[in-house]
C-alpha cells in the first residue's frame, strides 16, 4: 500500500474506531467472512500448519479450529485498531493483569525482568500492563516492511510510556537504564521466525522442528534477569486476563538452552489447550532444519 492508500486507511480507521466495540464487532463478523471464505486469507498456510501441528486430529476437528481461528483473527484486527480511541480505563477493564503483586515483588528487589509472550490471544493489548506497575516497559520489536504501517503500529504500541527498541540496540538500552538506576521490564515476542541467516537453534514445537530466537535467553542469562511468561487468556469477547508466570528466576544458574526450552514448552502447552487463539496464518515453518545441524551456543560473549 502506497502513501495515498495508507492515508485513506488512516482517516477511515480514525472515524470508524470512534464507535464502541460492540458496534465494531459487527465489522468483525463481516471481516470473518472475508478472511475465512471470500476471498480467504492465507487459507493454504493455515490449513497446512494445522495439519502438521495436529496430525492426530480429524479433518473435521482441524476445520473447526480453522474457522474459530479466523473469527478470533477478525476480532484481533478490530480490537487492535480500536486502540486508536481506547482510553486507559477502558483498556484496563477489558485487559486485566491478575497478579501485579508479582511484578511489585521483583521491583522491590531491584531486579529487571525479561518478559516472554507469544502471538496468542490479544498480545497488542499488552500495552495496558504498564498501567499496573512502576517498571519502565521496553518492548523489543521488529520493524514492519511497510514504513507507513510501521509508524502507525509504532504509535499504538508505544502508548503509556512504552519504549520500542529494536533487538540490535537492546543491550545498549539496558546499559543506559541501569546507569540511570531505572528498573525495566523487557518484553520479547518469543514465537517469531528468525531470518534464515540468523537461525542458531532448533527445537520440536507443535510436532515440527522449529527455529527459535536465542536472543531472550542470551540477554536473560548475561544479565541474570528473572524470566517471566505472560499467559494471556480470553474470558469473553473483548475481555482478557494476563497472568505473569515465573519460568526461571536465576537463569544464569541453569544449563544452556533451559530458558529457550522452558518458554517454548510453556507456549506449546497453552496453544494445545485452545489452538484457535494462536496466529496460524504466520509462515512459522517456512525454514526446514538441515540434516546435520549443530546448535550454536547461546552463552557466547
Amino acid at each position: 500500500m502506497g502513501r495515498i492508500g495508507f492515508y485513506f486507511f488512516y482517516g477511515l480507521n480514525w472515524l470508524i474506531t470512534l464507535l464502541p466495540l460492540r458496534i465494531l464487532y459487527l465489522f468483525s463478523d463481516f471481516l470473518f467472512i472475508l478472511l475465512c471464505y471470500f476471498p480467504g486469507y492465507r487459507k493454504k498456510v493455515v490449513s497446512e500448519n494445522l495439519r502438521s501441528a495436529f496430525p492426530e486430529k480429524t479433518p473435521e476437528e482441524r476445520l473447526t479450529i480453522e474457522k474459530r481461528f479466523y473469527r478470533h483473527l477478525a476480532d484481533i484486527i478490530v480490537e487492535t485498531l480500536k486502540l486508536t480511541h481506547m482510553s486507559n480505563s477502558q483498556l484496563m477493564k477489558r485487559f486485566r493483569l491478575t497478579n501485579p503483586e508479582l511484578l511489585e515483588k521483583f521491583f522491590e528487589q531491584g531486579k529487571d525482568l525479561a518478559l516472554l509472550v507469544g502471538h496468542y490471544n490479544n498480545w497488542e493489548w499488552l500495552v495496558s500492563v504498564s498501567l499496573y506497575t512502576r517498571y519502565k516497559n521496553v518492548c523489543i520489536y521488529k520493524p514492519l516492511q511497510n514504513k507507513h504501517f510501521d509508524r502507525f503500529m509504532f504509535r499504538l504500541r508505544s502508548r503509556n510510556g512504552i519504549e520500542m527498541v529494536p533487538m540490535s540496540k537492546i543491550i545498549r538500552n539496558i546499559a543506559v537504564n541501569r546507569d540511570k538506576n531505572i528498573r525495566a521490564m523487557y518484553a520479547f515476542i518469543a514465537d517469531q521466525t528468525p531470518a534464515k541467516p540468523d537461525i542458531r537453534y532448533w527445537t520440536p514445537f507443535l510436532n515440527q522442528d522449529t527455529p527459535v530466537y536465542l536472543g531472550p535467553e542470551k540477554i536473560a542469562v548475561r544479565l541474570n534477569m528473572p524470566v517471566l511468561f505472560l499467559n494471556i487468556q480470553k474470558s469473553g469477547r473483548g475481555y482478557y486476563t494476563v497472568t505473569a508466570e515465573v519460568l526461571i528466576e536465576n537463569p544464569a544458574d541453569f544449563p544452556e538452552y533451559t530458558v529457550t526450552e522452558t518458554h517454548t514448552r510453556r507456549l506449546e502447552e497453552i496453544i494445545r489447550s485452545a489452538p484457535e487463539f494462536w496466529i496460524w496464518s504466520h509462515r512459522r515453518w517456512k525454514h526446514k532444519k538441515p540434516f546435520n545441524n549443530g546448535q550454536d551456543s547461546c552463552r557466547d560473549s
